[in-house]
């Protein structure tokens, strides 16, 4: 069992950056994986970023790549994701999640079996 709790979200303008981090609580070594995902209001949930807690390995999708940064600190039991550069359309509700995917579905919100309850990121004027 995991429980996790993310913080930081808030209102940015177009540009700007913020920070996320999620704690993680629980036996972290059941789930290696820990992943951001967002929903934007009437679409599905996507995948942001992850990364491996056995070897750091990150992956992020296209639309954020070069812009954000997901980081893990094993003695906080924190991941963070570093967003700059933001944009209006990454405006949603992101999520922090913990699983065990395999590399091909890393990228499927279904791999992962626990998620926190999510943080609002707003991008606008």
């Amino acid at each position: 069992q995991m429980h996790l709790e993310e913080s930081g979200g808030g209102l940015v303008q177009p540009g700007g950056s913020l920070s996320l981090s999620c704690a993680a609580s629980g036996d972290a070594s059941s789930s290696p994986t820990m992943a951001w995902f967002r929903q934007a209001p009437g679409e599905e949930r996507q995948f942001v970023s992850a990364v491996r807690w056995s070897n750091s390995r990150m992956y992020y999708a296209d639309s954020v790549k070069g812009r954000f940064t997901i980081r893990r600190d094993s003695a906080k039991n924190t991941v963070s994701l570093q967003m700059n550069s933001l944009r209006p359309e990454d405006t949603a509700v992101y999520y922090c999640a913990a699983g065990t995917p395999i590399l091909s579905t890393l990228r499927s919100d279904s791999a992962y079996a626990y998620w926190g309850r999510g943080t609002q990121v707003t991008v606008s004027l």
